[in-house]
C-alpha cells in the first residue's frame, strides 16, 4: 500500500516512517509537517493509506479528513486518547494509535487497514472540492488553497452563474459552486434561502420592507413563496 505520513513533529514522522519500513506491504511516498502540504500533494496524487496526527496547528486531523472528497484509509496517530469515539464516526478511519506506538501494535493496525474496504463517496464529477464544514467553520477551495471562514460571520450568499459569492463581515469570497451545495452545509437556525439567487443570515437582517430585506448595505429580494418561512423564523412582537 502506498502511504503518506502527516505529523507536525519531525521525530514522530521519523518514527512512523521507520515502523512502516518494517512492513513489506507499505511504501511511504512522502511525510508532511502539516495538513495543507498534504492536501496539495493529494490534489495531484492518490494514496492507499494515511498516517495522520490529530493535534496540529491551525488545521486538526479531523479538519483535514473533512476536506477530502474520497478519503483513503486513515490510521490516526496521536498522544491524546480522548478522541477515539469521535474518530470512529468516520468510515475511512481504520485504527487509532496512541503514541508511543510499538511495532506489534502498529502491525495490528496494518492488518486492519489491509482488511478494510473503504467505499468511495459518490460526488458530482463536474465540480471540484469547493467547500466543506467543520464545526462553526466553512472551508472554501480557492486557487488550490483552503480558506477558513467563520460561519456566523457570513451574512449573505449570492449565486452568480457557475459561482457563488460568500459575503462576510471582513471579506467577500467568490467560489466555484452552487447555491444548493452551500445551502446544505449552512445551519438552518441561522440561514434561509429567500430567493433562488440568495441565502441570508437572518440574524444579520437590519430592516424588512415589502418583499425585500436590508442586510448591511445590500437590499435582497424575497420571493413570494419564501416570505412566509422568513416571517415564521423572525422573533416578532
Amino acid at each position: 500500500m502506498n502511504c503518506i505520513v502527516i505529523d507536525d513533529e519531525a521525530t514522530a514522522r521519523v518514527i512512523i516512517s521507520q515502523l512502516c519500513s518494517n512492513v513489506p506491504s507499505l511504501n511511504v511516498l512522502e511525510a508532511f509537517p502539516n495538513a495543507m502540504q498534504a492536501i496539495k500533494y493529494l490534489n495531484q496524487n492518490e494514496v492507499d493509506l494515511i498516517f495522520l496526527d490529530i493535534h496540529m496547528p491551525d488545521f486538526t486531523g479531523f479538519d483535514f479528513i473533512d476536506t477530502l472528497k474520497n478519503p483513503p484509509k486513515i490510521i490516526l496517530t496521536t498522544s491524546d486518547p480522548n478522541f477515539a469515539i469521535q474518530a470512529f464516526e468516520y468510515d475511512c478511519i481504520v485504527d487509532y494509535l496512541v503514541k508511543p506506538v510499538s511495532q506489534e501494535r502498529f502491525d495490528k493496525a496494518i492488518l486492519k487497514a489491509e482488511a478494510k474496504q473503504v467505499t468511495p463517496v459518490k460526488t458530482d464529477s463536474n465540480t471540484d472540492k469547493t467547500e466543506t464544514t467543520s464545526g462553526n467553520h466553512l472551508y472554501v477551495n480557492i486557487d488550490r488553497r483552503l480558506i477558513k471562514i467563520d460561519i456566523p460571520s457570513i451574512y449573505l450568499v449570492e449565486a452568480k452563474g457557475d459561482y457563488i459569492q460568500v459575503k462576510t463581515e471582513d471579506k467577500n469570497y467568490t467560489v466555484h459552486s452552487t447555491l444548493k451545495k452551500i445551502e446544505d452545509k449552512l445551519p438552518d437556525d441561522l440561514f434561509l434561502k429567500v430567493h433562488r439567487s440568495y441565502i441570508i443570515n437572518i440574524k444579520k437582517i437590519i430592516d424588512i420592507e415589502d418583499n425585500s430585506v436590508l442586510i448591511k448595505k445590500d437590499v435582497i429580494p424575497v420571493s413570494r413563496s419564501n416570505r412566509p418561512e422568513l416571517m415564521k423564523r423572525l422573533n416578532l412582537l
